[in-house]
């Protein structure tokens, strides 16, 4: 026996999967293709791996584990982009998004243009077996307890079975995202009592009662008013793409409106500002714990991989942070997660047997 031989003694360790890569579209953003290159550099010095779609020009002075894909043409402020989606191959979202159908990369970033991101992605990407339409979830920044409101924009028009499937999409983005071991989910309405609230939200409301009772995904408190969204009644708050994206400015124009209200007053008079010094501290942290950019932008859930898309008036602060969470929930299968929860509720549209097939991804 060659004892000084240990090749085949020693235990195998398993090589750990490599990270996932995030495809990014740097056209569209209001600060430049530069300014969400800068963020992909800050992505990338965290461990990021990342490709940029965008006019090579403006991607320049990049760190090791960025690749540049030269891609001027933009539809990010196409009024048709579902159109310019099919006609425009060569549009920078087009091949982003192509390119995480391919599987060079895991996730998709969209830097501006939501129609672009939903057309391009619907279209090459396509959505996950069983989903009626992709939504766009974002957690909103509540001080202590965020919570994840959808849709925010991507359907205008919804059905009982579209909003049925966003209440576990949620659910399932809340726990993988924000570590909600039981969300709680409820339906927006201008009434918390079950039989307020139009034809459509009557019918999510009787559905979602049936489809939680007992299926453990998540707990339906039954339906909140725009006054709940941010006091913690509800982790998910479900509602379709025109109500949810409202409500969403809405809640944003607020929040700026009162921030800047707060600096005024701290600057009105001496003594003011004495008290606002006293304050600065507490007041940056409570600044940032509700800045958008630190969430890094909408989820776009319901398609075969994850997207997301931040603000196009983000910062690069904004745009690392949607990369970084883009490559973590990749990583974490939140797409796989939230098709097993479904699955489990039965909330997944029957589809025969050799569509199903015809739609399988092709295998490695």
């Amino acid at each position: 026996m060659a004892s000084g031989d240990s090749s085949s003694s020693s235990p195998a360790h398993p090589q750990e999967p490599p990270s996932p890569v995030v495809a990014v579209d740097c056209n569209g953003a209001d600060l430049g293709p530069s300014e969400v290159a800068a963020g992909a550099a800050i992505a990338a010095g965290q461990g990021a791996r990342v490709i940029l779609f965008g006019p090579a020009r403006e991607l320049v002075d990049l760190p090791a584990g960025i690749e540049v894909v030269d891609a001027p043409v933009s539809i990010a402020k196409s009024s048709d982009p579902a159109r310019a989606a099919r006609e425009m191959p060569e549009a920078s979202i087009v091949q982003a998004a192509r390119a995480v159908a391919q599987g060079r990369a895991q996730a998709l970033v969209c830097a501006g243009g939501t129609g672009a991101a939903l057309a391009a992605g619907t279209f090459n990407i396509k959505r996950a077996r069983g989903i009626y339409r992709p939504a766009l979830a974002i957690p909103v920044p509540v001080p202590q307890r965020p919570v994840t409101l959808l849709d925010v924009g991507a359907n205008a028009e919804a059905r009982r079975e579209h909003l049925v499937q966003f209440a576990f999409m949620g659910a399932a983005l809340s726990r993988t995202v924000l570590g909600v071991e039981h969300p709680r989910v409820g339906l927006l309405s201008n009434g918390e009592e079950a039989g307020r609230g139009s034809p459509l939200v009557l019918e999510v409301h009787a559905a979602l009662v049936e489809r939680a009772t007992g299926g453990g995904a998540f707990e339906f408190v039954g339906n909140v008013e725009g006054g709940d969204v941010t006091g913690g009644v509800a982790d998910v708050v479900v509602t379709d793409g025109f109500t949810g994206n409202i409500a969403l400015k809405l809640m944003e124009g607020v929040s700026q409106t009162m921030l800047r209200a707060v600096r005024d007053a701290a600057m009105s008079s001496t003594r003011a500002k004495l008290g606002g010094a006293l304050l600065r501290g507490a007041l940056r942290g409570f600044r940032e714990e509700i800045d958008p950019e630190a969430h890094g932008g909408a989820y776009l859930l319901g398609l075969r991989r994850l997207g997301v898309v931040p603000h196009g008036r983000f910062t690069r602060k904004g745009f690392a942070q949607a990369i970084l969470r883009a490559e973590r929930g990749a990583r974490e299968d939140i797409v796989g997660q939230t098709q097993s929860a479904l699955q489990q509720a039965g909330a997944l549209r029957e589809v025969p047997a050799s569509a199903a097939a015809a739609s399988l991804p092709p295998t490695a």
